[in-house]
């Protein structure tokens, strides 16, 4: 029986499955298969098939899928009917009245989630306290659900003023919309994230409002055919925190998904975090469409409250910090009105492709300039033959714009493109106050290995480490995911005020919820772990920091070991501290995680591999080389090898530059560093 992990990219889908039956411990199979846009479940079953794992053969199903974050950035699905306290009606659209550019008196905010049309206000409004200010008009609610109805609309979202002290109005306006029409799916904003601002709340509600027909038909979808190919194995859906949550709980909180395959990522770096004895790494994944990047401390993902889906749209639900842009390997190359060469954002996808790929794709694309530097195979491994002189046509025009050869134009490209990359680096890592040198850089994807040592070097990164697995990581990372939920309540409290019943009390009601979700998840007890934290500030700040806090009944002596640890996380993030200043509570959250047996020991991947290199003539600064190529699998440990030289994996295709050099490691990792550095 084999755990599988499934993650499907804008271009490909990718499958890892280890064999968990007695007789074959820890076989390993892999896919990668082309992605299938129109219904992403046909590109699951071919790599399925592709792997040769039969659906009966599962026994634990994880699965990565950009479906909810692709409908919401391309708008694409039944828009729904968002009612709100009188006044309040164009929050979503308002914002925070700040601009992305200070100076760009042309920038255009992104079109709001819900259109004004389908936004309505009622009479009502709960204090701050939690108190009625004015009860909820249930007359002119009915009125308005009526409208909703007739409209033909089904999926309802409601967040009312300060919902967060008292949900009554909210539990009361569900009643009154599933009397009204009965088929509703409704989000209320006290349900989603219960929490202080209105923003972050209003707009995760509408998420989870847009998203629940989206991810719902696609999880029942996938469900049945998989069972009717003979599976009994549960399904679970990676989340945006690093954990994996079951396909049903996914259909009632999918705002949880907007960042489920790169989480994937964060997950397969933990676990090498803990191979390599817990170095800090920059986990990164190059697909065919994006470029994600992500710090791990300790062998844990840097968590954020503030996820921006766009600008001014904050999604609050605790996520993995993970910074994307739109470089990989289909993006595709232009010249902007001041003749400078750029790429990106805009992709060649899976359809139509690169112009290698010969599917009626012409644009020139990352991938097309590797093809003509000689830097990938024109086989790409075995899967499919690549068409060198289309991509060659496709660069020309190009090259003879800049007044560039095309070897040239293609080398642009890529440094153009690793620039970018390693920007998200920088940013990923500035803004949380981290130091990019005083890490490992780890590279993901397809095309991961193909940039590594020029994202490094322009991040300032020493050293590099590529796993076998590294072109299916986020599919690896999948089958190692602990099942995980944060739970989250509003307690401002500053401490000096600070009511320590009612806190412990809190998070008691919290933890006994954590238990419930969990066991609704078939979660053994004895598999339980509840981790507390708060976000916390000093009093007058407008940011919060997230603070660990103890276990168990809260004492004076422990508020004091929270204040110790609040002011060493405020020094780690923004370089300062103040034991003067007063501090205050704003939100609590207990994180609930259902722990995975750590099966998974070894992670390199054997395969049958040529014991003698093969040569290429590949393009580097200006000039051909005669290069080595050879098979990962073919090896030792601690062979080293010197650039330039390129080295194959199943899914995958490390580049090492003139002046890199790389070595194999006991895991099958290898790990690319300058050559004067080893």
């Amino acid at each position: 029986m084999f755990r599988v992990g499934v993650d499907i990219g804008g271009t490909f889908t990718d499958l890892y499955a280890t064999d968990e039956s007695p007789d074959s411990p820890g076989a390993i199979r892999t896919a990668k298969v082309l992605s299938t846009p129109h219904d992403p479940s046909e590109g699951v079953l071919s790599a399925l098939s592709v792997a040769g794992v039969a659906p009966s053969e599962i026994s634990v199903f994880v699965h990565g899928t950009t479906i909810a974050t692709n409908a919401l950035i391309e708008r694409k699905y039944a828009e729904p009917a968002f009612i709100t306290t009188q006044g309040f009606r164009d929050v979503l659209e308002i914002g925070r009245q700040r601009r992305k550019a200070l100076y760009d008196p042309y920038q255009v905010k992104p079109k709001p989630l819900v259109s004004r049309a389908n936004r309505f206000t009622v009479a009502e409004k709960m204090g701050s306290d939690g108190r009625t200010v004015i009860p909820l008009d249930e007359d002119e609610l009915r009125a308005t659900v009526r409208r909703v109805r007739d409209a033909g609309i089904r999926n309802v979202a409601v967040a009312f003023l300060n919902s967060y002290q008292n949900d009554a109005h909210e539990r009361r306006a569900r009643e009154i919309v599933l009397e009204e029409i009965p088929d509703a799916l409704v989000a209320l904003s006290s349900d989603t994230r219960p929490k202080v601002r209105e923003l972050g709340r209003f707009v995760t509600t509408a998420i989870r409002a847009a998203m629940l027909p989206v991810v719902g038909d696609y999880m029942t979808r996938l469900e049945n055919q998989l069972a009717e190919q003979g599976s009994t194995a549960p399904l679970y859906i990676m989340k945006s925190n690093g954990g994996m949550m079951s396909s049903h709980t996914a259909k009632e909180r999918p705002e949880e998904l907007i960042e489920s395959g790169p989480a994937g990522g964060v997950a397969a770096g933990a676990h090498l975090s803990k191979l390599l004895g817990g170095r800090n790494l920059i986990v990164t994944d190059v697909g065919g469409t994006s470029f994600e990047a992500a710090l791990l401390e300790n062998g844990v993902g840097l968590v954020t409250d503030e996820y921006e889906l766009e600008w001014e749209m904050p999604v609050i639900v605790p996520m993995l910090d993970i910074r994307s842009i739109g470089a990989g390997g289909g993006s595709i190359a232009w010249i902007d009105d001041g003749g400078s060469l750029r790429v990106g954002p805009h992709s060649a996808g899976a359809v139509p492709g690169p112009a290698c790929y010969g599917r009626g794709g012409t644009a020139p694309t990352v991938t097309d300039a590797n093809l003509v530097l000689g830097r990938v195979s024109p086989t790409l491994g075995g899967k499919f033959d690549l068409d060198v002189d289309a991509a060659t046509a496709a660069i020309a025009p190009l090259a003879e714009r800049l007044g560039l050869s095309v070897h040239d134009a293609a080398e642009g490209i890529i440094e153009i493109v690793s620039e970018g990359m390693a920007s998200a680096i920088r940013m990923v890592s500035s803004d949380r106050g981290r130091d990019p040198r005083d890490h490992t850089l780890v590279a993901f994807g397809g095309a991961g290995g193909l940039h590594a040592y020029q994202i490094a070097m322009a991040a300032g990164v020493p050293e590099i480490v590529v796993p076998p697995y590294a072109g299916v990581a986020c599919a690896y990372g999948a089958t190692t995911m602990d099942v995980r939920h944060d739970l989250e309540a509003t307690f401002y409290s500053a401490l000096d005020e600070l009511d320590l019943p009612a806190l412990n009390k809190a998070y008691a009601d919290l933890e006994g919820r954590a238990h419930e979700l969990l066991a609704a998840e078939g979660v053994d007890s004895g598999q339980v772990v509840l981790e507390r934290s708060a976000a916390m500030r000093y009093v007058g700040q407008s940011y919060e920091v997230t603070t660990p806090v103890p276990a168990g009944e809260l004492t004076p002596g422990e508020v004091e070991t929270v204040i110790h640890s609040f002011h060493a996380e405020h020094q780690r993030e923004y370089g300062v501290y103040s034991e003067t200043f007063p501090m205050a509570i704003v939100n609590i959250r207990v994180t609930a995680i259902g722990k995975t047996p750590d099966r998974l020991t070894a992670t390199r991947i054997t395969a049958p591999a040529a014991a003698e290199p093969r040569t290429r003539v590949a393009y580097f600064g200006g000039e051909h080389h005669e290069v080595e190529v050879h098979e990962a699998a073919s090896l030792e440990e601690g062979r080293r090898l010197e650039g330039p030289v390129i080295i194959e994996q199943p899914d995958g295709v490390v580049v090492i530059p003139p002046g890199g050099a790389a070595t194999t490691d006991v895991h099958g990792n290898i790990v690319v560093t300058r050559a004067q550095e080893n």
